[in-house]
Formats: C-alpha cells, structure tokens, sequence
C-alpha cells in the first residue's frame, strides 16, 4: 500500500524536481500542449492546475506566487490575461493527460499534456475544396464583369478571335 507518499521522485533531487516541474508548467502555458513522459506529467498536472487556480484569482499576492513559479514574464503575463479568463467559470480540471505508447528509443511511456479548450480544430476536407472552388467562380464572374465593362467582352454570337 501507498500510505502518506505523496507525489513521484523522478529519480532526481528536490531542487532538479522542482526544476523540472517549473520548467514542464512554462512550456505547457507558452504553448499549451507539450510532449513528455507519462509519470512527467502525472506530476506536472497538479503543479500546473494550482497555478491556473492562482492566475484565476487575479490578484497581486497571486500574481508574485506565479511568478516565483514562473520565471518567464510573458508567460506569467499569458496566464494572468488569456488561460486565467478563460477557465474563470470552471472548477477545476484545467489539464488533460492523453497516453501515447511506449517511445521507440527506451520504451518509456509518453504522454501529451494539454489545457483543456487548447484542441486543435480540423476542418474537413470537402469543406475547403468547395470552399476554393466558390472563391474561382466568384474570381471568373468578377473578372467577366470587369472586362465586360471595359469594352472588351464578347458580343453575343460573334466568336473571339484569340480562341481559334
């Protein structure tokens, strides 16, 4: 049984795992989604959700607990005024943690760690072939319509002289 051990060693010092862990929460707010080992970001997720219930806050006293986190302003910025907001109404729950198989090289488990609402949005591809066959048509109307008002245009019947 597991009683009273709180979180995973990582094989590393407190200092080098509180190290990774700031470093793994930077990268997951810069870019919202990372790469990394499952145990990683089993660890990662509570330390990130903490600091999104912070930047929720919005306060000063919050704002200096993020930043002695969060060494990169930007991203301390980024968190304070876009992922802040946007989990304003929700409970909690912020990250989410997909596995993806064992890595070729050492057979370590991977995962992806990603903010909830950061999913990438696909379109189909019927969609965009229509759609770029709607903006040709509109182009040859247009085109039509301009050389028909400069004076150039075909007059009904009589063939043009360049397509014989």
């Amino acid at each position: 049984m597991r009683h009273n051990v709180g979180y995973r060693k990582l094989g590393r010092t407190k200092e080098h795992r509180r190290a990774l862990l700031r470093n793994l929460a930077t990268d997951l707010f810069r870019h919202e989604r990372l790469t990394t080992t499952l145990p990683k970001a089993r660890e990662l997720r509570p330390f990130a959700e903490k600091l999104i219930t912070l930047a929720r806050r919005d306060d000063l006293h919050a704002r200096r607990q993020v930043v002695r986190q969060i060494g990169d302003r930007v991203v301390v910025k980024k968190l304070f005024d876009t992922l802040g907001p946007r989990f304003a109404s929700r409970p909690g729950g912020y990250t989410r943690a997909l596995k993806l198989g064992p890595r070729p090289g050492d057979g370590a488990d991977m995962a992806i760690v990603e903010l909830v609402g950061s999913e990438p949005v696909f379109k189909k591809h019927k969609e965009d072939k229509k759609a770029r066959r709607e903006r040709k048509e509109k182009a040859r109307e247009k085109e039509a319509a301009e050389t028909a008002a400069a004076g150039g245009g075909e007059v009904a019947g009589e063939p043009d002289e360049d397509k014989k």
